[in-house]
């Protein structure tokens, strides 16, 4: 199955992919309207927001680790690197945790 290159989402259902890059494949909520990618700062903000909203946990500091954590590990995002992705990152307990909770949510 393909991943969001920028923000590891499962593309599962065409619906799910917003365009194609050079790069590999991006998630309709990394994709700009003019079908570009967006900004790092903009998928990362996507992603706390994500995470607070689906795991039910307000604690915005944990959510900006966890996604850390998943963007630091995407390539992309290791040949392309971006200064909000710098700081404190999950660890692999809180990250477990929080996709547990996702799970939950499905």
């Amino acid at each position: 199955m393909e991943t969001c290159i920028a923000c590891s989402m499962p593309l599962m259902r065409p619906q799910d992919k917003g365009n194609d890059t050079e790069y590999g494949p991006i998630c309709i909520h990394c994709t700009r309207p003019d079908g570009g990618m967006k900004s790092c700062k903009e998928i990362f903000e996507g992603g706390v927001a994500f995470f607070i909203t689906t795991t039910g946990n307000a604690d915005r500091k944990l959510a900006e680790k966890l996604v850390r954590k998943t963007m630091n590990d995407l390539s992309y995002w290791q040949n392309n690197p971006c200064p909000c992705l710098d700081g404190d990152t999950a660890s692999d307990e809180e990250f477990a945790a929080a996709t547990a909770k996702l799970q939950e949510h499905e």
